[in-house]
């Protein structure tokens, strides 16, 4: 899994794994929101963009479906993966 931390804007970081093309990003409110089925040239271009949260608006927000995130957001529990554990992680 590919990791980049940013020191400025809504978004803190994102996790990249190239194996299922997931990108979590990890926002300034604590929350974790996953895309699926996104290229890996997408992630290079959101992690080299002067302003990521309007790179993630202009070519994430609306392009790519919503997923469960890969990792746990601070202060959660192992909700996400007993639900996973009970329906499956949703993918078709």
């Amino acid at each position: 899994m590919q990791t980049r931390t940013f020191t400025s804007g809504r978004i803190r970081r994102a996790d990249y794994d190239a194996s299922t093309r997931q990108l979590d990003l990890h926002w300034d409110n604590k929350t974790v929101v996953a895309y699926k089925h996104v290229p890996q040239e997408v992630f290079r271009r959101l992690c080299s963009a002067p302003n990521p949260t309007t790179y993630w608006e202009d070519r994430i927000a609306e392009e790519y479906p919503k997923g469960v995130p890969m990792s746990k957001g601070p202060g959660s529990d192992d909700a996400t993966q007993k639900f996973r554990d009970l329906f499956g992680d949703g993918e078709d």
